[in-house]
């Protein structure tokens, strides 16, 4: 194309309009999946048997231990100190702050923890949890769990923790290991 006059050059014809017809149709196609409507739940596509299949898609099956007195009042890998009674783990990968859903795989029980520490230790063990999230668990050696990282603005995640009286901490504001929601209560 010719900048100055806006003339099509005859060897470049061809290959435009071929760019044009795909670009139309990579709108066209964009344009139908935003306006397509959102599955029902239950449907084909998202199992009933999978809750929260839709909003998580990471998650991790394995062991899981526990650590307690031994560690309490030591500093965490987050610097914070430990706390056998607050729901908070160990795990290698996961970024500090984050919160998981883990699920006792023996028992069907759920705890919302928080990531402070580093660990486990044994290689053969995903996650160390906290006395007090074993104990929610059931947990009174080690289990198979899986674990699903959640964000802090999960509704069932802030159902729980507001239901136990500890208003979630947020990663990356002021605190010890984050901030506080700010409930009905608070204000």
């Amino acid at each position: 194309m010719n900048l100055q006059t806006g003339e099509v050059m005859p060897a470049r014809k061809g290959r435009i309009r071929s760019t044009a017809s795909l670009l139309a149709f990579s709108l066209g196609l964009t344009a139908t999946l935003l306006a397509a409507p959102a599955q029902p739940k239950g449907s084909a596509d998202q199992p009933s048997n999978k809750p929260h299949s839709s909003r998580h898609s990471w998650f991790e099956i394995g062991r899981a231990s526990w650590y307690g007195k031994k560690f309490q009042g030591r500093r965490t890998a987050g610097g914070e100190k430990f706390d056998m009674n607050a729901l908070t783990c160990a795990h290698r990968s996961l970024p500090m702050g984050s919160w998981v859903r883990v699920t006792n795989l023996g028992n069907r029980k759920v705890a919302f923890v928080r990531v402070n520490d580093r660990g486990p230790v044994p290689d053969n063990r995903m996650i160390d949890l906290s006395w007090a999230a074993a104990h929610r668990l059931g947990i009174g050696g080690t289990a198979k769990v899986r674990i699903e990282r959640v964000t802090p603005n999960d509704p069932e995640l802030i159902a729980s923790l507001m239901k136990e009286g500890e208003p979630p901490l947020f990663p990356g504001m002021p605190g010890v290991g984050g901030g506080r929601l700010v409930g009905v209560a608070d204000r």
